[in-house]
């Protein structure tokens, strides 16, 4: 019997599944990276030199009233102590409160964080159903004119600044042609007429079932995404491009053809094919600077979004509103950075 027991303590663990594993190894990344956000968006505020008890109660407070705000904020713990407060809050969805709209931050960033979603959504929608293409027959046409056009292309895209190309092209489509609406989400007489789903204006007013609403908000947000979709096509194109050059140059290419296969079965089964994971990272990195680098876009065309909230809120010293969103502009990247791996293990079985 003794021996049974000895036997039975020295029986190894069954290993735990591939998926389980990688999935408690994607959670500690996130919980790593997570915290070394929190942690950076911590010291910010600390180092910023502005007092957040004189921003809440004022320069002309009592110094009584200055102490029991200093002592409600936590401020006289020690830093690791305020940290773990602060990590707590932010696990609560607690922000802290806008000094300039007097809300709490979150509810701040639930309302203009679907602007910039949608105008960013479109942006890459159209940056890659363009800039793939493009970069794909610019690769397979090496050297022609479709090929110089791109490069010509993606130069233009990387050398102009987006805010002047927002305002040659708000005078042109807007202000001399009358193609497109103005700045803002919605033209005066829409305004505050659909009521609010989603956030955003496209989806709503469909869902109210007002195509006049949907025409007038699609009128305004074609032009400031359409130079988001471009700023991110020069990207893409060229990276497609410089993928599938490589591609094209492989022997297994070389060998596909010999075989008498079609042009287009080399090009879209083969060659594109080995490309999709790293198009996936380079999709992935453009989405997520069109969402949290469009603020210039967004102040040109008056565009309520997540980036002139942080940038006016930047201008103010509004340090909670400030922090809030940097926050949630880092949890964006989190999010699609584990959107991309789980995209890889769809595209590239070798990942699996």
């Amino acid at each position: 019997m003794q021996m049974q027991r000895n036997f039975v303590k020295r029986q190894p663990r069954l290993p735990l599944p591939h998926w389980v594993r990688g999935l408690i190894v994607s959670l500690f990344s996130i919980s790593i990276t997570m915290l070394g956000l929190l942690f950076v968006t911590f010291l910010i505020g600390r180092v910023m030199p502005i007092d957040p008890v004189l921003a809440v109660v004022g320069e002309r407070a009592s110094q009584e009233q200055y102490e029991a705000v200093f002592l409600e904020l936590g401020l006289d713990k020690p830093l690791i102590v305020q940290f773990f407060y602060y990590v707590a809050d932010v696990l609560r969805g607690d922000f802290g409160t806008s000094l300039l709209t007097a809300r709490p931050v979150a509810e701040d960033i639930a309302r203009v964080f679907p602007a910039t979603f949608e105008l960013a959504t479109i942006g890459i929608f159209l940056g890659c159903v363009l800039g793939v293409p493009l970069g794909v027959m610019a690769a397979v046409r090496r050297g022609s004119w479709i090929d110089q056009i791109a490069r010509v292309v993606a130069l233009v895209g990387y050398s102009m600044p987006i805010f002047w190309l927002g305002l040659m092209g708000l005078l042109v489509f807007y202000g001399i042609l009358g193609w497109v609406g103005g700045p803002g989400r919605q033209g005066i007489f829409y305004e505050d007429m659909i009521p609010s789903v989603t956030g955003m204006i496209l989806l709503d007013s469909l869902i109210a079932g007002d195509w006049g609403a949907f025409w007038d908000a699609f009128s305004h947000i074609i032009l400031p995404a359409s130079l988001l979709g471009y700023y991110s096509l020069a990207y893409i194109s060229r990276m497609t491009r410089s993928f599938m050059l490589e591609q094209l140059s492989a022997e297994y290419v070389t060998t596909a053809r010999v075989k008498g296969m079609s042009e287009w079965a080399v090009i879209w089964t083969h060659a594109f094919r080995n490309i999709r994971v790293q198009l996936i990272t380079v999709i992935a990195l453009s989405y997520a600077n069109l969402l949290e680098g469009s603020v210039l876009t967004e102040i040109i065309f008056s565009w309520p979004g997540i980036g002139s909230y942080i940038t006016t809120a930047l201008l103010s010293a509004d340090m909670n509103a400030v922090l809030g969103g940097t926050v949630i502009v880092g949890l964006v990247f989190i999010c699609l950075n584990v959107f991309s791996d789980l995209l890889y293990k769809v595209f590239d079985p070798r990942s699996k």
